[in-house]
């Protein structure tokens, strides 16, 4: 049996966790001074009860391997016989290397262990490791091999594509993804910022004036990007307006012709901290990279 695993910030919903039993290592968010577990201890839509309010910007950490271990050693308990751990990229969390010393320590308690651990580099935040995530456990569950999964993961994890527009730059400034000065010249211009994933770290790709033309950049770049042999579902994710996420998703079925399967999932609490209020994002598999 091959046991999927990963961090909180692969943001998939809870349903979608239980129905492919995907093992989660929570995320802390410190706020004034209490630590809590991502989606464990507090939910989304408390963060942005509690933000007005707080006195510093919330801060997170990576789960540590005690944690990944621990769910290393359940599914082995259970009967799993490999371990596919699937991690927000390297180049934004120390989450991959946690989960790497976790798979280390497994093998130095269990130096003659069978088991097959291999932990996955997603270079993806967010639902962008989500999507390698639900893809990997509808592959699993249709039969493919626990080597197959690792080489489809290592070959497409380029591939997956992410855009996130936001509402309020402070929020990417204090987590470092943006310059004050950017910044500056985004509200003055009343500009959002589009960022994808690029050597697996953020980074700014396009400004558009107004939500409207943001989703609307969103349908232009899937049109032009899409790998319709590979997407065979798509992810929105959403800070806290829903509706936004909603409009997006009528437009890529009206608009793009897309007729497949359309996820619309909220951000964790980790991930939530740093892009903040009014967040929209999209996952799909990019064409032309692999």
């Amino acid at each position: 049996m091959i046991k999927i695993m990963a961090d909180s910030t692969c943001d998939l919903s809870q349903d979608i966790l239980e129905k492919y039993d995907i093992g989660v290592a929570p995320l802390k968010i410190n706020i004034d001074g209490k630590t809590y577990s991502d989606k464990i201890d507090i939910k989304t839509d408390e963060l942005f009860e509690l933000l007005p309010n707080i006195e510093k910007h919330p801060t997170t950490s990576m789960p540590s391997p005690t944690e990944f271990l621990s769910i290393m050693k359940e599914a082995v308990d259970k009967g799993h016989t490999s371990i596919l751990c699937i991690c927000m990229s390297s180049g934004t969390s120390a989450s991959y290397q946690a989960a790497e010393i976790a798979k280390d320590t497994f093998y130095d308690e269990n130096p003659n262990s069978e088991i097959k651990i291999h932990v996955v580099d997603s270079k993806s935040m967010s639902h962008g490791s989500g999507w390698l995530i639900l893809k990997s456990a509808r592959l699993r569950d249709e039969g493919a091999s626990f080597d197959e999964l690792v080489k489809f993961n290592e070959a497409y994890k380029k591939n997956v594509k992410h855009y996130l527009s936001v509402d309020d730059l402070d929020h990417l400034i204090r987590s470092g993804r943006l310059t004050n000065t950017s910044a500056f010249i985004g509200k003055l211009l009343k500009l959002k910022p589009i960022m994808s994933m690029k050597d697996g770290k953020g980074a700014i790709v396009a400004k558009e004036r107004g939500r409207k033309k943001v989703l609307n950049h969103y349908v232009s770049e899937f049109l032009k990007r899409n790998n319709p042999e590979l997407t065979d579902f798509i992810i929105i994710g959403y800070s806290n307006e829903i509706g936004v996420a909603e409009v997006l998703k009528e437009k890529l079925i009206q608009e793009a012709g897309y007729n497949g399967e359309i996820f619309i999932m909220q951000m964790g609490v980790a991930v939530s901290t740093h892009v903040g209020p009014g967040a929209i994002s999209l996952f799909f598999i990019e064409k032309n990279r692999n």
